[in-house]
């Protein structure tokens, strides 16, 4: 599977990435810090997969989420945020989203979630 990691938090991303590095059949393919740099990555790049935060520089990931329905409804999005509440929880899934999870506790699912799809 591969997969873009879009994640404004340069700290963050570098903890992620070996995280999912380390799942087999599992291949980082690009990252992006804003909505726009994703955009022209996640096509670029042929993602299968983008594991997404909601907060990015300039826009937000539900900006993304709104793109990527039009432009590329076959990539499957997982949210990865700080901001877990159930509105934006649906929101997401609304948008699209595949999975929702939040930062401060649920990295474990979300990983074990990526590697059954891989």
């Amino acid at each position: 599977m591969k997969i873009f990691l879009v994640e404004n938090s340069l700290l963050v991303r570098d903890r992620l990435r070996p995280l999912l590095q380390a799942l087999s059949g599992v291949e980082i393919v690009g990252e992006a810090a804003s909505a726009k740099e994703a955009l022209d990555g996640i096509a670029a790049a042929g993602a299968d997969a983008v594991v997404l935060d909601l907060h990015l520089d300039g826009s937000s990931g539900f900006d993304v989420l709104r793109a990527l329905q039009k432009s590329a409804p076959r990539v499957v999005v997982y949210v990865l945020t700080s901001f877990a509440s159930e509105a934006y929880r649906r929101a997401a899934e609304r948008l699209g989203a595949r999975g929702f999870f939040d930062k401060s506790g649920e990295i474990p699912r979300l990983l074990a979630t990526l590697s059954e799809k891989s």
